[in-house]
């Protein structure tokens, strides 16, 4: 794939998982995330998908200031920047195949766990909070997914949706530059020489397709259920992480 066909397919993934998120809440990381992936390689691809989360978290919070639970932020993200520094490590021991396969395993099976979740016991305890940031930041790290985690969270402390929603802005802002920051200090992510667009000229379209998905985002959030958006969000990433687990496994076997 040329290198205009790449961009133009990480667009159109920014472009649907903002969309989505704007909707939601969530959708970003596990839309973007597997296609990356495959696209840029599992360490690269998860590295501007944590910088597409910082700047989609960024953006859509300003429109979602209000409804921010910023009690609950302060929880959860000390222990998401502990749970990067091992993310980090990981990312920076294990080979691109193994990596990819890791990566699409914990898209699919966080998928499974959100879909077939039974109604779960009421924790309103801080234990739940900072497990979820623990977990989340380690997860987001190595895979650029911590969304079905914080749902996870959201369900057994019983936390309303639109606060849920509008906090996890925030959260995937911060979690995005933890993730960022611990792998390039720690050498985990080689930037230079990675095959694909240039990081210096993808990272302003990833900015400007952010805020258009963002702008068609608030205007569909109108129109569309969110059962639906939030349906359409799993298939894509289940796809894009089998996707995942398939190019890793041959990468492996080679």
């Amino acid at each position: 794939m040329t290198v205009l066909g790449m961009t133009a397919v990480i667009a159109a993934a920014v472009l649907i998982g903002t969309i989505l998120q704007r909707v939601t809440g969530t959708g970003v990381g596990l839309v973007v995330a597997p296609v990356l992936s495959l696209l840029l390689g599992p360490a690269f691809g998860v590295l501007v998908t944590n910088m597409t989360t910082f700047v989609s978290g960024c953006l859509i919070m300003i429109a979602v200031w209000s409804h921010v639970s910023w009690r609950r932020f302060w929880l959860i993200m000390p222990a998401s920047v502990l749970g990067a520094i091992p993310g980090a490590w990981v990312v920076g021991q294990l080979s691109a195949g193994w990596l990819s396969i890791i990566v699409g395993a914990i898209v699919v099976f966080a998928l499974a766990v959100t879909v077939a979740l039974p109604r779960l016991p009421h924790l309103p305890g801080r234990s739940a909070g900072l497990t979820a940031g623990l977990i989340g930041g380690f997860f987001n790290t190595t895979s650029g997914v911590a969304a079905p985690v914080m749902v996870i969270y959201s369900r057994v402390s019983r936390w309303d949706q639109r606060s849920f929603a509008a906090t996890l802005q925030p959260i995937f802002m911060t979690m995005g530059a933890v993730s960022v920051i611990a792998k390039l200090a720690m050498g985990s992510v080689e930037v230079n020489g990675q095959a694909g667009p240039p990081l210096g000229w993808l990272f302003p379209v990833i900015v400007v397709t952010v805020i258009a998905g963002i702008l068609l985002g608030t205007q569909l959030a109108k129109r569309v259920p969110i059962p639906t958006a939030r349906a359409l969000a799993m298939t894509l990433a289940g796809l894009g992480g089998a996707g995942a687990i398939i190019r890793g496994t041959l990468d492996v076997m080679a």
